[in-house]
């Protein structure tokens, strides 16, 4: 077969940890293509050095696979000089089987550009690039930080404290200064004396919870959890920090996701991050949805529908998806009633799944049309008057704004 060719001058990468093949098909001005063959190494230089190459063959496209992280560096190179290069996912462009080197896979690549055959993958901005790394690694922070307070728990039901059983969140205010004193051995009606009185448990529950048989070995790892707690909570304050102060330039998307139940400021923050504000990068919600990866799959053959399970696509977005899925869940709005009626016949996580589908399908068109969320079953501004009015009759009548009622 025939594959016609698109672009003049073409240039594919294989790009490893230590080393990067290159394989150019320039064509001349006579329609004759020759073929060169490169390697490099990547260090800086190295990456500067196929960058100057690649300017000096007046390359049209250069194309490479989302090899790991390897890719980043070669290609923040080559942008840097203003040509056209793609990030192909590499399941796309499997090889033909039997030719299967470093050289072939550059070559290939080359061959499908040339004929125009390669769709390249979403790569946000430089700038959204460096606070995905911010992004990230927070993401990884909360995940140690629930390790963490999972651990601290099981020591404390290790040593027949059931203070978990009374209180509902161990890790809140009251309950840590609890903990705290219990860490360096104070009698237990002083530690009662630092409950909160928005606990539901009385005094004797309490103090029947607390019993229990702390050895030093116990204080020791409880402490030192603790103190690891504190200091993982100081980091991802930090972190929020630095990602809102990066994210000044997008406060407006930022506000706009916020409307949307279920997201906070910085559950915005990350995700504009990974999807970026320019929605044309994807064309329709049903792009978006499939390179995250919550839409079902296509598996038919002979007529029959057979599994669809959902593809690999973005963990990170994934990820914030369901976050806000299971808070929107919770919250008054057609989110609610669609994932309750969806819980009866689908389950629980493939209800969250289908919630987090609709809700990147609803922020795909916010930031496309730049318009804050209306709920299409509940209304939020009657809400708060049905909530506060009371309240502001009660203070209107006291500074005899309005008479008295009778």
């Amino acid at each position: 077969m025939e594959l016609t060719t698109l672009h003049k001058r073409v240039i594919g990468l294989d790009v490893h940890q230590a080393q990067i093949t290159a394989c150019a098909i320039v064509q001349d001005e006579s329609g004759e293509s020759r073929i060169e063959q490169r390697q490099f190494g990547t260090f800086k230089r190295d990456r500067r050095a196929l960058a100057e190459w690649a300017l000096q063959l007046r390359a049209e496209l250069v194309v490479m696979e989302s090899t790991g992280i390897y890719w980043k560096s070669p290609y923040a190179a080559l942008e840097a000089t203003g040509i056209k290069t793609l990030v192909v996912n590499a399941k796309h462009v499997k090889n033909v089987p039997g030719r299967k080197t470093d050289i072939g896979d550059a070559q290939w690549l080359a061959t499908l550009a040339r004929a125009g055959l390669l769709r390249g993958s979403f790569i946000p901005p430089a700038q959204l690039r460096e606070l995905r790394l911010i992004s990230r690694q927070r993401q990884k922070l909360v995940g140690q930080l629930a390790a963490e307070k999972n651990r601290l728990h099981k020591v404390l039901t290790d040593s027949g404290i059931r203070l978990g059983v009374v209180v509902s969140d161990v890790h809140g205010a009251a309950a840590r200064k609890m903990v705290k004193a219990l860490i360096a051995g104070a009698p237990v009606h002083d530690i009662l004396e630092l409950a909160s009185k928005r606990f539901k448990a009385s005094r004797e529950e309490l103090f029947d919870a607390l019993q229990g048989d702390l050895t030093s070995s116990h204080r020791f790892v409880l402490g030192e959890l603790m103190q690891h707690i504190e200091e993982i909570e100081a980091r991802i304050t930090r972190f929020d920090h630095q990602l809102l102060a990066g994210m000044v330039e997008h406060r407006n998307a930022m506000a706009l996701l916020q409307t949307l139940p279920g997201i906070d400021v910085i559950g915005a923050a990350m995700l504009l991050v990974e999807i970026g504000t320019d929605m044309t990068a994807f064309g329709s919600p049903d792009r978006l949805a499939s390179w995250v990866g919550v839409c079902p799959g296509n598996n038919e053959s002979a007529g029959k529908r057979k599994s669809g399970r959902v593809g690999k696509g973005n963990p990170y977005v994934r990820r914030l998806l369901c976050e806000f899925a299971h808070s929107a869940s919770r919250t008054t709005c057609v989110f609610k009633s669609k994932f309750q009626a969806l819980l009866i016949r689908r389950g629980h996580k493939r209800s969250i799944i289908a919630i987090a589908h609709k809700l990147l399908r609803t922020i795909f068109f916010m930031l496309q049309r730049g318009q804050y969320y209306r709920d299409s079953a509940t209304n939020y501004e009657e809400l708060s008057v049905r909530k506060n009015a009371p309240r502001w009759i009660k203070s209107l009548v006291k500074f005899g704004l309005i008479p008295q009622p009778v």
